[in-house]
């Protein structure tokens, strides 16, 4: 039964990353046209170094998941410790609503944010993409730390109220340092959707503002090219040391 369940794993696993791992292989070949393999080459990754487009997609890339996570950050930290900290009228509702839009289709998120800004006469662009990315990656970051509040023992605050420290300090000195490994551990995740996101993506940016993702999508339509593979498996590369950084800031007692 053991090796029946290992070979399970097994299968599961290499059904997952087997293709991930054909990907990051076939960037390193020297075949214009990827069929079959001739030689070890880095002359794709050189290649993606001069493309001006590329660059500069991976910047806006970078920008937007940058902010987007920082501000999803600052948000649903504090929207943790509001529902952490305080009971009131519509806590258990608003619980209810972070949970569906953390599983919610990206689809329907998409559409849902595009018709919103075409109502409110809002140009598609930098700022919507920005709008949208905080959104979709609030939730995440506010369940992630709220998961953490609610392991520690809340007599900390109260004790530390005792000692005569105000609402402010027991936030600044007692929950924020308890929680600070969710809080990094959310940022990080939250910069890993919003980098690798498409759908939404799709949706609520403008000609003018082109991000990685779209760029690649738009590669793969006319044909997978060798600067493909190796822009996949660079952004495949980024996004496991997150998660990984992510998963072991989570894993602190």
């Amino acid at each position: 039964m053991t090796k029946l369940k290992s070979t399970y794993l097994a299968l599961i696993f290499g059904f997952l990353y087997l293709p991930m791992a054909v990907l990051v292989l076939f960037s390193f070949n020297s075949s214009k046209y990827g069929l079959r393999w001739e030689s070890y080459t880095l002359e794709w990754y050189r290649s993606l170094a001069t493309d001006e487009t590329l660059v500069w997609a991976a910047f806006n890339t970078l920008l937007v998941a940058t902010l987007a996570a920082s501000l999803a950050c600052v948000v649903g930290t504090l929207g943790a410790i509001g529902i952490f900290r305080y009971r009131f009228k519509g806590r258990a509702v608003l619980q209810g609503l972070l949970s569906v839009t953390l599983m919610s289709p990206d689809i329907v998120m998409a559409v849902s944010l595009l018709v919103l800004f075409i109502a409110l006469h809002v140009k598609l662009g930098f700022l919507t993409l920005l709008l949208s990315h905080t959104t979709f990656c609030l939730p995440f970051v506010t369940m992630t730390v709220l998961s953490r509040l609610e392991g520690f023992d809340p007599h900390l605050i109260e004790a530390a109220e005792d000692l005569g420290a105000d609402e402010w300090q027991a936030m600044r000195q007692v929950v924020l340092p308890l929680a600070m490994p969710a809080i990094l551990a959310g940022w990080l995740l939250s910069f890993t959707i919003s980098l690798d996101d498409v759908v939404v993506s799709f949706f609520v940016t403008g000609p003018e503002f082109e991000v990685l993702p779209l760029k690649i999508y738009s590669m793969v339509r006319l044909g997978v090219k060798p600067e493909v593979n190796a822009l996949a498996s660079l952004m495949f590369a980024v996004s496991l040391l997150v998660v990984s950084s992510a998963q072991c800031l989570l894993q602190r007692k």
